[in-house]
């Protein structure tokens, strides 16, 4: 084939799908996703608690004073119950049974959301920005968080949150 008849037939697609498609409007700035909300199950990526599955408790799409970044407070399990067999013990089955949970304020970039939700009543009251100033307002937190965690386990709902993701 000729080089200029090759040539004059990609001009040609060019414009034929240059008007055939139309244009795009300008991105005037960032497009944040709206899917991260209260009860949404996440995996945190990165820190201490990488790997670690947690609930989304607060979302702040668009950040804050301390925290100018797209941000979630989030609750999740330090520490997974362990395995349970018939031949235990009640006393070393509360004991396996136990869960240590975790509270953070992590970026939006620092976890992945998954297709699971949980319900957690009164959670938003318990920890709030203001819960992360004073030690002992984390620690009563924790311990509120650690009782939720434990009835939610003990009901035997939600299975998947309560193991860890090398199981």
């Amino acid at each position: 084939m000729n080089k200029t008849l090759v040539q004059n037939l990609a001009r040609s697609n060019r414009a034929v799908l240059a008007t055939a498609l139309p244009p795009l409007p300008p991105i005037l700035g960032l497009v944040t996703m709206k899917f991260i909300k209260p009860g949404k199950v996440a995996v945190v990526l990165q820190g201490r608690y990488a790997g670690k599955k947690a609930v989304v408790i607060k979302n702040f799409d668009e950040g804050n004073k301390a925290h100018p970044f797209p941000h979630a407070i989030v609750a999740g399990i330090e520490r997974y119950p362990l395995k349970i067999t018939k031949v235990m013990g009640k006393k070393k089955v509360a004991r396996r049974s136990r869960v240590k949970p975790f509270i953070k304020v992590i970026n939006y970039n620092h976890i992945m959301p998954t297709r699971y939700t949980l319900e957690l009543e009164n959670t938003k009251t318990l920890v709030t920005a203001e819960t992360f100033k004073e030690p002992t307002q984390r620690k009563v937190a924790k311990k509120a968080i650690k009782k939720i965690f434990q009835d939610k386990y003990t009901s035997g709902k939600n299975k998947w949150f309560f193991t860890s993701l090398r199981c």
